[in-house]
């Protein structure tokens, strides 16, 4: 049977099951349409090849057009690396094309030498910073392009921390769509700057580790997620990065409403390529791929590390195309958008050897390639400043000056002992620092305490994000060079778990984290052996100081409210530059200005969606995760049943006190607020008018303090109908003591529309929009109102 003719009537039989029908709002997550089902979207969009595309389109297609469809076929699989290189596509010598490399991660290049280790993205999502994202992107990117890699497999846009005993939270960049989207977006922008396509990953509702892939009779964990939802909250970033240009999306391992996310026709064909006008290719996460003619004709366009189902070489796919079943328009187009986004990133003159210096085994006498350039050295400090988060201090605790003796105590103030690259016997064990053979693994989590890693300091989480560091700068060793200066004694125990407390201590330092890692969910979000170690300190020392690694999430109110406990710090994951930025922060040398981007909850039940879900007696072998929170995932849950939290999305404290005043809010005059115009284009991430300026809040931040700082200006807006607050502005911004800074934010069209399953098509209500600025998502001391309509 002809394959249009066979997708005719499968069309037809989905259609009759689960018609196209208009669906009230509040019946949104009972949507057969979409909800728990995936519709057929065929067939899969050839590359638009407009804007900023259009000449390296042009290139492509001359290129592409001299290829053989055996040619085009074989750049479309991966082979095994001869490189260092996570993955390596097939090349096309005759043509002098050499192929791609793609190299995790989205924190630092990983399984090489000479890099440096970066602040992972959720200490960038907790600096709230788009310059730093952007910087940060285009040095990091630097370090690919020295080493020829073609493509870097981040930044990390999913898992966006939905479940808060994820895996891999640490990866991404917060749990707000916006905040994420907008930092995302400078990060794709920094890395393709550099000449690296940027593969934004992972496509899409990955949202926990637990059974992300099949094992045995059992498939993938499936993400149901209806209409409404996927717009507003888990496609929205992926708009801001394609918005931005990105080169490269990752689909993702888990199933998205019972298909594949490799094979989803309607999230790769129809949301990615013809809703958001895609221009790039689409990759598969490592193995994600599960079926053949599917996937390719779902909008598959390259298969890592290799592809069974593809064939070698894709002679699968050619002779898909020689026996009829497959277009070769379909293989031409996948071919082209690969090829065209080497050009787009100007890959094709002065590109470095692929995966120089970058052998299989870097332990082995190899040519070295450096990598780091001294440049980077500020970024790497500011980003591992800005990430820190105090979130408590008691009668200014915080800065220390000159302490006399200052005792330091935890599993997490030094130098892991050693640098570990053996394959853990395990390959998904929790308990290691990675899950790869490969992988550069820096600490070890302790069996008998699988939540912390318990024998150093941790700059990063585990799995293929994380990468070897050049050097670490653990808390003990910054803190024995300040004691240097200060002539401070210092006393420490790192392993005592209920360590003798000198009496004479000016303060305590208490160091302990909270580890997290691909290829497991965390056990929890607190452990007792650190909240126990926190308390005996803290019950023989009036000045106990706490500092956190947390890679994720972490309750804190086994202790947070014991008397003699006057500071606590989320330090998040800050990268090789770790101790060097903290003591800083401890001493007044900067002041902290990060902000949590997620919600500290008082108790693991005031979370909605706290962890994975696990396969249910009647969902045995076909797992099912309903997302039937819908849009209410952290802040946006808390608000709605008025849930007070510990420290609340968006809190942090500083050194100073910041007043806000002067609100002012206006509709440009300029654009329309009506539906929007037929006419409007699709561009990249969506239809172009999506990304119109249709109004413009200002507001006065003023330092009335005595020391210079940088604050984080939120600005959040009521969309009636919808959560009673939602983050749609930040700007962090340098405030002189005595000083101040007018904020300003643009208000997009689609920060002020709402996603409507009836129309299909974003809309603006022709109604008031509360506005809300302030420190915080609860600190909101200016409040107004935009009238549309």
């Amino acid at each position: 049977m002809a394959p249009n003719i066979w997708r005719a009537i499968c069309t037809a039989f989905v259609l009759l099951v689960h018609p196209i029908t208009t669906v009230a709002q509040a019946d949104i997550t009972q949507d057969s349409f979409f909800y728990g089902q995936s519709p057929p979207v065929y067939p899969s969009p050839p590359m638009p090849g407009a804007g900023q595309w259009t000449e390296a389109y042009s290139k492509a297609v001359a290129l592409v057009s001299q290829m053989t469809l055996e040619e085009k076929a074989n750049i479309t699989v991966g082979y095994n690396p001869t490189t260092g290189c996570s993955g390596e596509t097939g090349s096309v010598p005759r043509l002098n094309w050499p192929g791609l490399c793609l190299s995790d991660a989205g924190n630092g290049l990983r399984n090489t030498d000479f890099v440096n280790g970066w602040p992972s993205g959720l200490h960038v999502g907790a600096s709230w910073n788009r310059n730093l994202a952007l910087q940060r992107g285009l040095h990091m990117g630097a370090e690919f392009k020295t080493k020829g890699v073609h493509v870097a497999l981040g930044p990390v846009i999913a898992p966006l921390g939905r479940v808060y005993e994820g895996g891999r939270n640490w990866e991404g960049m917060g749990i707000d769509p916006y905040l994420v989207g907008q930092l995302a977006a400078e990060t794709v922008q920094g890395i393709q700057g550099a000449g690296v396509t940027a593969s934004v990953k992972h496509y899409i509702g990955y949202e926990q580790e637990t059974n992300r892939n099949p094992e045995g009779n059992v498939s993938s964990v499936s993400s149901n997620i209806d209409d409404k939802t996927i717009h507003e909250v888990y496609l929205w970033p992926f708009a801001d990065t394609i918005h931005a240009g990105a080169g490269c999306i990752m689909c993702s391992y888990n199933r998205l409403n019972n298909s594949y996310a490799c094979q989803n026709s309607k999230t790769l064909n129809g949301l990615l390529k013809t809703e958001l006008g895609f221009e790039g290719f689409v990759v598969s996460d490592w193995a994600a791929q599960h079926a053949g003619l599917a996937s390719a004709e779902a909008g598959l366009d390259v298969a890592m590390p290799n592809s069974v189902y593809w064939g070698v070489s894709g002679g699968n796919l050619t002779a898909a195309v020689n026996n009829g079943s497959l277009a070769e328009s379909r293989v031409t187009d996948m071919a082209t958008r690969i090829v065209a986004s080497w050009y787009q990133m100007g890959q094709e003159e002065g590109f470095p050897e692929l995966g120089i210096g970058m052998p299989l085994d870097y332990t082995a006498p190899h040519t070295p390639i450096y990598a780091r350039d001294p440049s980077s050295r500020s970024v790497l400090l500011n980003g591992a400043l800005e990430g820190h988060v105090l979130v408590k201090n008691v009668n200014k605790a915080l800065p220390l000056k000159k302490p006399k003796l200052l005792s330091i105590f935890g599993y997490d103030a030094v130098a892991p002992p050693e640098m570990d690259i053996s394959p853990p016997s395990d390959p998904l064990s929790p308990f290691t620092f990675g899950y790869e053979p490969e992988l550069d693994a820096i600490a070890f989590v302790s069996s008998s305490f699988p939540q912390i890693a318990q024998n150093g300091t941790m700059v990063s989480g585990g799995g293929s994000g994380a990468n070897s560091p050049a050097y670490i700068s653990a808390p003990f060793d910054a803190l024995q060079e300040q004691a240097y200066q200060d002539d401070t004694s210092l006393f420490w125990d790192f392993t005592s778990f209920a360590p003798v407390v000198d009496a004479s201590s000016d303060a305590c330092l208490v160091f302990i984290n909270a580890f997290a890692t691909e290829g497991a969910d965390r056990a929890g979000l607190h452990d007792d052996f650190s909240d126990g170690l926190v308390l005996n300190v803290a019950d023989n020392c009036a000045n106990t100081i706490v500092v956190i690694h947390n890679a994720g999430p972490r309750l804190v109110d086994q202790w947070i409210d014991h008397p003699n406990i006057t500071a606590v710090i989320f330090a998040h994951l800050p990268g090789q530059d770790s101790g060097r930025a903290l003591v800083q922060l401890l001493y007044g040398v900067q002041s902290p200005s990060g902000k949590l981007p997620y919600t500290v909850a008082k108790n693991e039940s005031d979370y909605n969606t706290f962890a994975p879900t696990l396969p249910s007696e009647e969902y045995a072998l076909f797992p099912q995760s309903n997302f039937s929170e819908g849009a209410y995932i952290d802040y946006r849950n808390f608000d709605a049943k008025n849930i007070t939290p510990r420290y609340e999305f968006g809190f942090g404290l500083t050194y100073t006190t910041f007043l806000y005043s002067d609100l002012e809010i206006e509709i440009l005059p300029t654009v329309s607020t009506s539906y929007f115009p037929p006419d409007s284009p699709v561009v990249e991430g969506g239809i172009a008018s999506l990304w119109d300026v249709i109004a413009q809040v200002h507001a006065t931040v003023s330092n009335i303090g005595e020391v210079d700082a940088a604050e984080v200006a939120q600005l959040y807006v009521g969309i009636p109908g919808g959560p009673v607050r939602q983050l749609r502005g930040f700007s962090k911004v340098d405030v002189p003591a005595g000083s101040n800074v007018t904020v300003e934010f643009d208000l997009l069209r689609r920060d002020l529309s709402e996603w409507s399953v009836v129309e299909q098509s974003w809309v603006l209500q022709q109604e008031s929009y509360g506005i809300w600025v302030g420190s915080s998502s609860r600190d909101l001391p200016l409040q107004g109102t935009l009238n549309i309509g």
